[in-house]
């Protein structure tokens, strides 16, 4: 604990309306929009993220002398494992069947975003050893009051999860795929360091969405407009519909995203003369270009690819980012130049019949990574030199 530790309290909001978005902030740092206060508030108030949709707000607040916010955690309790990326379904499965009950859980990450970043937020002019340490006990502490049959915290940075691990708690691994800026020029730069039939594939593919006429344009902050939004959240229903899934996210909370978070909003359209045809969501960090959704009117050979995957590197490299991560799965972005990278979890498990079978599923799953690692270095677009 931090000196003083006896002045310290903590303490659970069920609304981050409740926590002014300074304070809020100044422990989460600029670097990672989906953790700001502008980003989660949105979700909550746009009816995206709330206790009705099986996202109830347990924000775990660590506050020092006069109320002063010293760290927090983003927290929900679920009634489900939707919009996590981080599959539990088997687990929920397993205990259910052997006579438990798995919901509700607690969930540390942010909703509908496989996203790494900051989880136990501290402010930084607090002890950050000491502010995790009570975060942790707090997360420990309310798995126990809730009776609940886990806490999970999903894509914390490597950091928090080496300290979860140390305090208990169960780690596991996946993968994504990203981008890295080698200090590129333009694009032809980039595709320089690429073999040359992947370098020939990328070039067919972008003249083909070329020749579509089809114009591809980034738009940030005031240059997105209401029909922009408009569309893209037609296009986001459809995604949705055609994948079978539900759709998380309310037209309120574009609206709301365009207004509090206006310059790191990077929205890719292709428009058809007037008319909006597809769209490829983007929040930009300070150093980083993140994915997040995508969708299109009708089907055009090479879109996709085009509108997430290399208008977001021209975009990065015009803007100096070091990388793109273009959400979750996807083998297919190797071809393409976004390489496996290691993502984290972490899960407190009280049970310990449970805690047990849990763990041995991920020893064999870590072996997996490990070896699914191996073998995708082989797929590397890149030039031996340059990779």
């Amino acid at each position: 604990m931090p000196d003083g530790a006896e002045s310290l309290s903590l303490r659970v909001v069920a609304s981050l309306k409740e926590v002014p978005a300074a304070a809020w902030d100044a422990c989460a740092g600029d670097a990672n929009p989906f953790v700001s206060h502008a980003f989660l508030s949105a979700l909550e108030e746009s009816g995206s993220a709330t206790a009705e949709r099986g996202w109830l707000p347990q924000h775990l607040l660590l506050e020092g002398p006069g109320g002063r916010l010293l760290g927090a955690v983003p927290l929900y309790l679920k009634g489900h494992s939707y919009g996590e990326y981080v599959f539990d379904w088997g687990w929920a499965d397993a205990y259910e069947r052997a006579g438990g009950r798995y919901y509700p859980k607690l969930q540390s990450s942010v909703p509908f975003t496989p996203v790494t970043g900051p989880r136990l937020l501290s402010h930084p002019e607090a002890e950050r050893a000491g502010v995790c340490e009570a975060l942790i006990g707090g997360l420990a502490e309310l798995t126990r009051r809730h009776e609940v049959s886990s806490l999970h915290v999903t894509f914390p940075e490597r950091e928090a999860w080496e300290r979860l691990g140390r305090a208990g708690f169960l780690q596991r691994r996946g993968l994504q795929y990203h981008w890295h800026n080698r200090g590129y020029a333009s694009f032809d730069d980039f595709l320089a360091t690429l073999v040359s039939r992947k370098r020939k594939a990328i070039r067919k593919e972008r003249r083909k969405v070329a020749e579509s006429g089809l114009k591809l344009r980034a738009l940030v902050g005031a240059d997105i407009a209401e029909r922009h939004w408009d569309a893209f959240h037609r296009f986001y229903l459809d995604t949705v519909d055609k994948k079978w899934a539900r759709p998380y996210l309310t037209r309120d909370f574009f609206f709301l995203l365009g207004e509090r978070l206006a310059e790191r909003v990077v929205l890719i359209v292709a428009e058809d003369g007037d008319e909006v045809v597809a769209g490829a969501l983007n929040l930009m960090g300070r150093d980083a270009l993140y994915g997040r959704n995508w969708g299109c009117a009708a089907d055009y050979r090479f879109l996709h690819f085009e509108a997430c995957y290399y208008q977001a590197i021209d975009f990065a490299i015009a803007r100096g980012l070091q990388r793109v991560e273009a959400g979750a799965q996807g083998e297919h972005k190797i071809q393409r130049g976004y390489l496996p990278v290691e993502t984290y979890s972490a899960h407190l498990i009280p049970d310990p019949g449970f805690r047990d079978a849990v763990a041995d599923f991920l020893r064999r799953e870590g072996r997996a990574v490990e070896s699914e690692l191996a073998a995708l270095a082989d797929w590397s677009p890149y030039r031996s030199e340059d990779a």
